[in-house]
């Protein structure tokens, strides 16, 4: 399976990185954080390399630190995608989920991708120990399971046109940023018809300059008013601020800023604490978490996710950086 790919001990970083998903779901005690940091891996695998195939045992639960993965399977030839999964996400293989079966995906990186990874031995070794590892793990299925339902669902019973739609509101950017075969494989949709429909989608001039106009507006409106930094923030509340509907805003930011309504936000949260930590005055009165929450965030791995995500570092290394 996986002998042709090198691992190596995860840092210090790698490990804060996935604890900190975690702790979104349950808080995690001392003697689980060190088993982390004993037992945590990291792998690189190249665009288009095979992180395990069919019919082979997956040894490893993974987490996706930077890149793209998709899960396949072949049928009368003819290969299939089952699932699309990008930053922060945990895959392994389904149908052999902990090393209980052979695998009956295949597993291969969209993009040059970076994963950390635990052996499935020490993680069901964990599992009989701390019951927050179960708790977290039963959480992260639950949202799987989900997900795949909703898509199952949709790809049974709507149309090309609703598939396209579903993807493009439940995955805003990939569109762009993932290969359009790729994505009509997934909605089991001709990539002939994908691309006519997403043409048809394409906006007119006329249209693009209104998008860019209530762009414009909703940042005059978010820099004037700083709601970024109200923790309870709601799509529909800034719409009716800004004299708009739920629906027309979701449009401006998905296809005007290409990002989803929390990343915007995020967007200026980070951007606001990033010119924070550069004001000496503002760091010695002030911790880098007391700093997240007046920025709006409401938990202290929320911020370090979100920081980590749109900078590239963790905000102690940012800070760190600028010292020097």
């Amino acid at each position: 399976m996986s002998e042709h790919l090198h691992y190596h001990q995860a840092n210090s970083e790698d490990v804060g990185l996935v604890l900190d998903v975690m702790r979104t779901v349950h808080p995690v005690d001392i003697k689980l954080i060190e088993a982390f940091q004993q037992n945590l891996l990291r792998v690189q695998i190249k665009k288009g390399q095979i992180l395990f195939n069919e019919n082979e045992l997956c040894e490893y639960m993974y987490f996706i630190v930077k890149g793209a993965l998709m899960g396949c399977t072949t049928h009368n030839k003819r290969k299939i995608t089952t699932y699309i999964s990008v930053e922060h996400d945990f895959v392994s293989s389904i149908s052999g989920l902990h090393g209980s079966d052979y695998s009956h995906e295949y597993v291969v990186a969209v993009e040059d991708t970076q994963l950390l990874a635990m052996h499935n031995s020490e993680l069901n070794r964990l599992f009989s120990h701390h019951f927050e590892l179960n708790y977290i793990f039963r959480v992260v299925l639950e949202k799987y399971y989900k997900d795949a339902q909703q898509r199952a669902h949709i790809i049974r019973v709507g149309n090309a046109k609703e598939r396209y739609l579903y993807f493009a509101k439940t995955n805003p950017g990939y569109l762009d940023r993932l290969p359009l075969e790729l994505i009509a494989s997934l909605l089991n949709v001709k990539t002939s018809t994908l691309l006519s429909i997403r043409k048809s989608f394409t906006l007119p001039k006329n249209q693009n300059e209104e998008l860019e106009e209530w762009g414009k507006k909703l940042e005059m409106h978010v820099n004037k008013q700083q709601s970024f930094r109200n923790k309870d923030i709601r799509l529909h509340a800034l719409a009716k601020d800004i004299g708009i509907s739920s629906h027309r805003l979701s449009v401006v930011l998905n296809r005007y800023f290409n990002k989803s309504f929390i990343d915007y936000i995020n967007q200026y949260r980070i951007n606001w604490i990033k010119e924070s930590i550069r004001n000496p005055e503002i760091m010695q009165n002030f911790t880098l978490e007391a700093l997240a929450y007046s920025a709006g965030f409401s938990s202290r791995s929320a911020f370090y996710i979100a920081f980590k995500k749109f900078v590239g570092m963790s905000p102690l290394e940012y800070s760190k950086n600028l010292n020097k």
